[in-house]
C-alpha cells in the first residue's frame, strides 16, 4: 500500500509532458508484447521481439514504416491490436484515458486536464471534457464515412467481411495519418493507383486528420473562412499552398497521373499511404516528399513533421526581414515568442534528422545517402513512407529508426523541454552585437 501511495506521488510531481512521453512508451512497449503472443502471430511465421517493437512504435507513433507485412505477418487478433494502436496513438494516451473515464462515469481531475491541454495543444482549461467529447465524436464520424466509402473498392477483392475489416483498418489509418495496410505483399495501395473513389477518400481522411483537430472544429462552427480563428486560417492555407505545390513538383518530375501526384503530395505529409513504388522514384521527387515530410500537419492533429504553422511563421520571418517589415498575416502581428519557437522547433528537428542519418549511413554503408536520409525524415515526420529498405535493415538501425519515431511522435522540442529544465537565471548580461552572415 505504502508503495503504492509513494508511486501515485511520484507521478503527481511529474511535469506533464514527462508523463506523456512516459504514457507513450508505456502503450508501445505493452503493444510490442502483446504483439509477440501466438495468438498475434500467423501460424509458421516467426515475428521477433524487434520487429514488434518497430511495429508497435511505428502504430503508436502513427508512422506507417513496417519492418514485416502487417497482414502477411499478424492474425485478424494482432491486425486489430495494430488498429487500436494506432487509434490510441493517433488520438493520443491521455485523450482516450479521459475517453476512459468519462464513459465509466468517472470524475476528471485537475492534473489528467493538464495532461490533455498539453497532448492537444491548447491555451485554456476551458470545456477540455467537453471538448475531448468533440474529438471523440468527430474521430468516429470521420472513420465511419471513410469505410463506408472505402468498402465498395475493396469489395471487389475481397469477401464481404474480410472487405469490411480493411474497410474499417484502411479508415483508421488514413484519419489517424498512419500509412499501415492489411492487404499483403508489402503492396500498400499500388493496386488502387486508378481509384478515384479510394484516392479521394483516402486523401480526405489524411487531409482532415492533418488540419487537427481545434481546426475542424472551428471550420465546423464558423463555416466562414474570414471569420476563422488566426491558428485556423494559418494552417488551412499552408496546407493549401504545401499540397498544390506538392502535386505539381511530383508531376513534373515523375512519370504519374494527376491523380497519383495529389495523393502522393498529400500522402506524404505524414500519412505514408502510397500508389506508386517510391523506390522508383526520381532524386528530384524523393527530395519534393522528403520537404513535405518534414514539414507534415499541424498542431493538435494526428501527424508528425515540424507542423505547418512552424513553417508558416518562419516564412513569414524571412519575408519580413527581406522587406524590413514587422511579422504579420491575415492582419495580425506575430509573436517573437512564436518565432523564436519555430526557429528552435526547426533546428532541433534538423539536428535529430541530421544526427540519425549519420548513425544510418554507419550502420547501413551498402544503402544510398538519398534512400537513409528519406528513411530518417519519413520516420521523424511520422509519415511511413520508404524506398523499400525498411525489412532489411539491421537491429540496430531498426533501433535508431524507433527512436526517430518516438522523437518525431512528441516532437524534439517538447522532449528536450520535459527532461531537461534549469530556473530561468536571475543575472542578466549586458547585450552585444556578433557577426550574422
Amino acid at each position: 500500500m505504502k508503495s503504492r501511495i509513494t508511486l501515485i506521488g511520484f507521478f503527481k510531481r511529474q511535469p506533464a509532458g514527462r508523463l506523456i512521453a512516459i504514457g507513450f512508451a508505456s502503450v508501445i512497449l505493452l503493444g510490442a508484447v502483446l504483439l509477440c503472443l501466438p495468438v498475434s502471430v500467423k501460424d509458421g511465421v516467426h515475428v521477433s521481439f524487434i520487429d514488434a517493437l518497430f511495429t508497435s512504435t511505428s502504430a503508436v507513433c502513427v508512422t506507417g514504416l513496417i519492418a514485416i507485412d502487417t497482414a502477411d505477418h499478424f492474425t485478424a487478433f494482432g491486425q486489430g491490436l495494430v488498429a487500436l494502436l494506432i487509434q490510441v496513438g493517433g488520438l493520443g494516451v491521455t485523450s482516450v484515458g479521459v475517453g476512459l473515464m468519462l464513459a465509466a462515469g468517472k470524475r476528471v481531475s485537475i492534473k489528467t486536464r493538464l495532461l490533455v491541454k498539453e497532448a492537444l495543444n491548447v491555451d485554456s482549461y476551458k470545456g477540455m471534457v467537453r471538448l475531448i467529447r468533440s474529438v471523440l465524436l468527430m474521430t468516429l464520424l470521420f472513420e465511419a464515412a471513410g469505410a463506408i466509402l472505402s468498402y465498395p473498392v475493396f469489395s471487389r477483392d475481397h469477401e464481404p467481411l474480410h472487405a469490411v475489416g480493411i474497410s474499417i483498418f484502411h479508415s483508421i489509418a488514413a484519419f489517424n495519418n498512419s500509412g499501415f495496410d492489411i492487404l499483403g505483399g508489402l503492396r500498400n495501395l499500388t493496386i488502387y493507383q486508378d481509384s478515384v473513389l479510394l484516392n479521394l477518400t483516402t486523401a480526405g481522411l489524411i487531409i482532415f486528420g492533418g488540419l487537427g483537430f481545434l481546426v475542424i472544429m472551428d471550420i465546423a462552427k464558423k463555416r466562414c473562412f474570414k471569420k476563422l480563428s488566426f491558428h485556423s486560417k494559418v494552417v488551412i492555407s499552408t496546407s493549401i499552398v504545401l499540397i498544390i505545390a506538392g502535386t505539381l513538383l511530383l508531376k513534373a518530375t515523375e512519370d504519374i497521373s494527376w491523380l497519383g501526384a495529389f495523393f502522393q503530395s498529400v500522402s506524404a505529409r505524414t500519412a505514408g499511404f502510397s500508389t506508386y513504388a517510391i523506390g522508383d522514384f526520381t532524386n528530384a521527387g524523393l527530395f519534393v516528399l522528403c520537404v513535405l515530410m518534414f514539414i507534415g500537419a499541424s498542431p493538435g492533429s494526428t501527424g508528425g513533421g515540424i507542423k505547418t504553422s512552424t513553417f508558416f511563421v518562419l516564412f513569414q520571418a524571412a519575408r519580413s526581414a527581406c522587406v524590413k517589415k514587422n511579422v504579420c498575416a491575415f492582419r495580425r502581428s506575430i509573436s517573437r515568442q512564436n518565432i523564436s519557437k519555430a526557429s528552435m522547433i526547426t533546428v532541433l528537428s534538423m539536428m535529430v534528422v541530421c544526427v540519425a542519418t549519420f548513425l544510418l549511413c554507419v550502420l547501413e554503408p551498402d544503402r544510398t545517402f538519398i534512400q537513409v536520409f528519406f528513411e530518417v525524415v519519413s520516420a521523424f515526420g511520422t509519415v511511413g513512407l520508404s524506398t523499400g529498405i525498411t525489412p532489411g535493415l539491421s537491429v540496430a538501425a531498426k533501433i535508431v529508426i524507433i527512436f526517430v519515431m518516438f522523437i518525431g511522435r512528441l516532437g524534439a522540442f517538447t522532449l528536450l523541454t520535459i527532461w531537461i529544465s534549469h530556473p530561468e537565471p536571475k543575472i542578466r548580461y549586458s547585450e552585444e552585437n556578433i557577426a550574422i552572415g
